[in-house]
């Protein structure tokens, strides 16, 4: 026997409306989103004050204006090269990391970066600091002209006449066409590293530099700020104390430093991200065209696709000088070799890779 089942509308009974929400709550809900909105904006302004905070961290130098027209060709690829100096200013924090509050500063580490056409594998080139060059014509500080030099070491040009003549110089020198130019100060160097949370190198034979106060075994070791900045410096605790022996480590180091920054996952802390990029953009001085937050990520973002592993690191080809032992000069035709293949964005020859004064 079927039931005789009726809708409260078949029997004409009113469907019940639905509850309102109570008094109390609509009035928590106006109160509520008008904070809401006031902390959006107020992470908006946070956001926007972060990001004008790093950006006036950046230094910049108008490398196109001082230099002017006379300059190498382009390369004729996509190709990009790039000069990274490391200064050790003696003034200010980096006084205290180098030994002593006194004015001035020198180039202490130089590298031509090439990044050929595909942004696959780069190619990092290290002049020594003792290298005896022809500086160029260049602008002292009042504006006047400094008449070309022979037999210049390397490294005074940067203190007697700013970055601007060490691009001019590298240019004049190699005949490769500088794209941009990045500086960072020791002081900065420092701060990354810590921020980062320490970078891990290989050491294959100890050092025990008194005069840095590093002192490592072999094997892994991870180095804070402080250690990571004695490493790169150290020439009496490796090789025969020149520089040509800093030199493998310096480049062993930035292998390093890269392979640590791509390998942590920044994106997943932004406290962490912020703390590296404000330690990076406070030790950075750049050429104008890079000197801008949303100019440095547009070109970190186009080396994406250059794993450190395979960035081929290799020192200018250089002999001792005859007249000074203590110096070194560009040796031939191994420089000239190496610097066409950069110039013309090809693979550099085995031979441009021996450098007479290290023994090959």
């Amino acid at each position: 026997m079927s039931q005789d089942i009726r809708t409260p509308e078949a029997v004409g009974e009113r469907r019940a409306p639905t509850p309102r929400p109570p008094r109390k709550r609509r009035r928590t809900l106006r109160i509520v989103l008008p904070i809401l909105l006031v902390l959006l904006l107020a992470a908006g302004g946070a956001l926007y004050w972060m990001y004008s905070s790093l950006d006036a961290n950046i230094k910049a130098v108008d490398i196109e204006k001082a230099l002017g027209d006379d300059r190498p060709q382009k390369l004729p690829t996509s190709g990009q090269n790039l000069l990274i100096l490391g200064s050790d200013s003696r003034s200010g924090d980096n006084g205290d990391l180098v030994g002593g509050d006194v004015g001035g500063g020198r180039a202490d580490t130089t590298l031509v970066v090439h990044i050929p056409e595909g942004r696959a594998q780069a190619v990092a080139v290290s002049i020594p600091r003792d290298t005896l060059v022809t500086r160029p014509e260049c602008a002292r500080a009042d504006g006047s002209a400094a008449p070309s030099a022979q037999r210049v070491m390397f490294n005074s040009v940067y203190a007697q006449y700013g970055p601007a003549c060490v691009v001019k110089t590298v240019e004049s020198m190699s005949g490769v066409r500088l794209d941009h130019f990045l500086e960072i100060d020791f002081a900065g160097f420092k701060d990354l590293v810590d921020a980062i949370g320490g970078v891990t190198v290989n050491v294959k034979k100890p050092i025990d530099d008194d005069k840095s106060g590093l002192h490592l075994g072999t094997g892994p070791q991870r180095l804070d700020g402080t250690q990571s900045l004695a490493f790169v410096r150290t020439r009496h605790g490796v090789g025969d104390g020149s520089d040509l022996g800093r030199i493998t480590l310096q480049q062993q180091f930035l292998t390093a430093l890269l392979t640590e920054v791509k390998r942590q996952d920044l994106l997943g802390s932004p406290a962490k991200t912020y703390k590296i990029a404000d330690s990076a953009t406070k030790a950075l001085t750049t050429d104008s065209a890079l000197a801008s937050l949303t100019a440095l990520s547009e070109f970190g973002r186009s080396l994406n696709g250059v794993d450190p592993q395979r960035m081929e690191t290799i020192m200018l080809p250089v002999a001792y000088d005859k007249k000074d032992p203590n110096r070194v000069v560009a040796a031939e035709p191994n420089a000239s070799q190496l610097w066409k293949a950069v110039r013309e964005d090809t693979e550099i020859p085995e031979s441009a890779k021996k450098s007479p004064a290290t023994g090959g």
